[in-house]
C-alpha cells in the first residue's frame, strides 16, 4: 500500500515505500526510527524471525507487517522501493546483490561488505541497473564530528598534522550470537564495526590515506577475531591519524585530538543520538542529538583553553537527503547520495591493508 508523505522533503509526492532487514540494534535503534519519523517514507515491513523482536517491532510500528526473512521481503519486492539491510556484514553482499536484481533501492549498514571487491561490484551493478545505492556511515552526522568538521573548515587550529580519534568501550563479553562466532570472513572483529566509522571519519575529513601501521589484538575470552585495534594512517594532505577500537578499555581515553599549527581541540564523551534512542527518546523531539553542557571540548593551547559546545547530531539528515535523490528521479538525479558507497570501499581496502600488515607482523 502506497501512502502519501504529508511533510519534509518528500511532501505530495508517493512514500518511499520501505522494508527493514533486521532488527538488532540496527534496525530498531538507527534504521526504523528515523524512517517512520520521516513522512518521505513508510516503513511497510521489518524483517525478523526473532520472536522477542518481532513483538517489540509490533508494538513499536503496529502498522507495519512483520515477515521471518529478508526472503520474505525479497518475495514482496514489486511492492516495495527501499529495502534497508540490518542484518550481520556476511549478508551484505549476496542481499544486497538479490535487491538491486529484484528492482529496489538499497541502503546496507557498514561495513558495506566483508571484501572490497564485493563493494565494488554492488556499486557497478547499481550502476548498471540504475538503482540508487548507499552505505549507513551515519557517524558523519555525530554532533561531534560535526564539530571538528566546522573547525577544520574555519581554519582556526592552522595546518592540522595529527588527528586522534577514538571508539573505546568497557564490555568484557561478546554480547551478539552472531559476534560470538564470527571471523574477519564474516565481518567480524571490533575493526569491522567501529573502525568502519573511525577510518571512514578520518578520510572524509582528511582525504586519501595509507595504512603505515597496524595492531589487531583479541584480549576478550572467546574473541574470533579483534577487539583491541590501533591503526596509523599516513593521509596525502600530510595529516597523520591514528585510530583507537577497543572493547576491553577500563579508561577511555578522548574521544578526538586534533593538533594544529595554531591550537589544539580535545573532546571526551560520545554522541548522545542511539542512547537516547535506546532509553526511548525519538528522532523529532526536541532534545534529541544535543549533547550535555559538560561535555564540551577544549579548544586552544595549555593555558589558553575555551570550552566549545557540541553542534547536535543529525542522523535524520542520512534519510532526508536519501529521499530527496530518490524523489528527485534516482540515479538520474544531480543530488548528492547522503553516502557515495565508493567511500567505504576505500575504508574496505584500508582494512584489508591493515589485516595484511598486522599479519606480517604476528
Amino acid at each position: 500500500m502506497t501512502t502519501e508523505a504529508t511533510s519534509g522533503s518528500g511532501q505530495g509526492k508517493p512514500a518511499i515505500r520501505t522494508a527493514v532487514a533486521g532488527f538488532g540494534l540496527s534496525g530498531r535503534v538507527f534504521h526504523a526510527p528515523l524512517i517512520a519519523a520521516n513522512s518521505a517514507y513508510s516503513l511497510d515491513v521489518i524483517a525478523t524471525s526473532d520472536a522477542g523482536r518481532q513483538s517489540d517491532a509490533s508494538g513499536s510500528y503496529p502498522a507495519t507487517r512483520l515477515v521471518d526473512t529478508p526472503a520474505d521481503i525479497l518475495a514482496r519486492a514489486g511492492e516495495l522501493d527501499l529495502l534497508v539491510l540490518g542484518t550481520p556484514p556476511a549478508t551484505h553482499y549476496p542481499l544486497a546483490k538479490a535487491a538491486l536484481e529484484a528492482g529496489l533501492d538499497v541502503v546496507v549498514d557498514k561495513p558495506f561488505a566483508v571484501r572490497s571487491a564485493e563493494g565494488q561490484e554492488l556499486m557497478e551493478l547499481a550502476g548498471r541497473l540504475g538503482r540508487v545505492l548507499t552505505v549507513f556511515q551515519n557517524r558523519r552526522w555525530d554532533g561531534d564530528y560535526l564539530t571538528v568538521k566546522g573547525l577544520l573548515e574555519s581554519g582556526v587550529l592552522g595546518d592540522v598534522t595529527r588527528f586522534e580519534s577514538r571508539f573505546e568501550r568497557w564490555s568484557p563479553e561478546v554480547s551478539k550470537a552472531w559476534k560470538a562466532g564470527a571471523t574477519a570472513d564474516d565481518g567480524g572483529g571490533v575493526l569491522f564495526d567501529l573502525g568502519t566509522h573511525l577510518i571512514d571519519q578520518s578520510l572524509q575529513l582528511f582525504g586519501p590515506a595509507t595504512v603505515m601501521h597496524a595492531e589487531l589484538s583479541a584480549r576478550r575470552p572467546g574473541e574470533k577475531t579483534d577487539d583491541d585495534v590501533f591503526l596509523a594512517l599516513q593521509h596525502e594532505s600530510g595529516v597523520v591519524s591514528h585510530l583507537w577500537m577497543n572493547m576491553l578499555c577500563a579508561q577511555q581515553g578522548p574521544r578526538y585530538r586534533l593538533l594544529g599549527s595554531t591550537g589544539g581541540f580535545t573532546k571526551h564523551g560520545i554522541d548522545p543520538q542511539e542512547p537516547y534512542i535506546v532509553a526511548g527518546g525519538g528522532p523529532l523531539d526536541e532534545e534529541y542529538g544535543i549533547e550535555d553542557a559538560e561535555w564540551a571540548g577544549s579548544l586552544g593551547r595549555d593555558g589558553h583553553l575555551d570550552r566549545l559546545s557540541t553542534e547536535r547530531g543529525a542522523y535524520p539528515e542520512f534519510y532526508r537527503i536519501l529521499a530527496d535523490k530518490i524523489h528527485d528521479g534516482g540515479t538520474a538525479s544531480p543530488l548528492p547520495l547522503p553516502v557515495d558507497p565508493a567511500g567505504p570501499v576505500e575504508v574496505l581496502k584500508l582494512i584489508e591493508k591493515a589485516r595484511e600488515l598486522a599479519t606480517r607482523r604476528a
